[in-house]
């Protein structure tokens, strides 16, 4: 973290992703498989290494949709917090959308203006209302790329998300977004902007058509997608085009942050002892 006048700046020392997607076997049967649990296991284990390596003093490890829905979610977060010495906390649909609320702080974006933030992940789609920074309304929609790309998103759910932004249209008008997560910023990428540069409609459509023209082989190929993203880029460009399409909304600013992002922030404001901003749902985890 940096302080720069009211805000710290985040920077990320080391980001290691890694493509485990517990949602493949959620969506499908409705639990997590032996294979993906040890997967999971082994990851957590190495992350666990490399905060002793950074000499970390807290760390707070969060899981999302698909644990939130795994049928067999309580036995296999024992089993690893047992085997890895990692805490994993099930975070609710609305403290995620909150940590990444948290990011709004972080950002050089005009705090007077109101934004719609949308997140778009592997199961859920967050979108939160800011006015004025403040936080107005936020929810969790089940739809996100892995859900897509396994059929599992239920027709019901696109109805909600419009009856969500019909609400903000009918209270709020003209609205700006702000665009967070992995495929978000790739599609960014694709486009060339500078960085600060909103995202046009066209110019996601543009992207989404472009990239959706090659192959999965050639977008890792020609295009150098990273396997795991190769595939979900283009549920991702469809999601946030359905959804600033319904809500007549123009430009999108893409910061390049997502939850780890609010994670960290929310740490840190916790530790300085500022409760403005930061979620205050459990206390920070001491790394033994």
């Amino acid at each position: 973290m940096i302080e720069r006048d009211d805000h710290p700046i985040i920077k990320k020392q080391t980001l290691v992703r890694v493509p485990i997607r517990l949602g493949e076997d959620v969506f499908d049967s409705g639990a997590i498989g032996n294979a993906k649990r040890d997967y999971l296991i082994k990851s957590l284990k190495a992350f666990r290494l490399l905060t002793e390596v950074y000499g970390l003093s807290y760390m707070r490890c969060c899981a999302t949709s698909a644990m939130r829905e795994a049928t067999n979610s309580d036995e296999i977060r024992a089993r690893m917090e047992i085997e890895s010495g990692v805490y994993i906390e099930v975070i609710t649909g609305k403290i995620e959308a909150d940590l990444i609320y948290n990011t709004f702080w972080t950002q050089d974006l005009l705090k007077d203006r109101n934004y719609l933030y949308i997140d778009v992940g592997g199961g859920s789609t967050e979108l939160t209302w800011l006015e004025k920074g403040k936080r107005v309304k936020s929810a969790s929609f089940k739809v996100g790329t892995v859900r897509m790309l396994a059929g599992k998103v239920e027709p019901h759910v696109w109805n909600e998300v419009e009856s969500f932004l019909n609400e903000l249209r009918e209270e709020h008008g003209e609205l700006l977004a702000i665009g967070t997560g992995g495929n978000i910023n790739r599609i960014f990428k694709e486009a060339a902007k500078p960085f600060g540069e909103p995202l046009s409609l066209s110019e996601i459509h543009e992207q989404r058509e472009r990239i959706a023209s090659y192959s999965f082989e050639d977008r890792v190929k020609v295009l150098r997608l990273r396997p795991d993203r190769a595939d979900v880029v283009i549920p991702a460009a469809d999601i946030f085009l359905h959804i600033i399409e319904y809500a007549n909304i123009e430009e999108i600013f893409v910061p390049k942050v997502g939850l780890a992002d609010g994670i960290i922030y929310d740490l840190y404001m916790k530790q300085y002892g500022h409760k403005r901003y930061a979620v205050h749902d459990r206390p920070e985890v001491p790394v033994a």
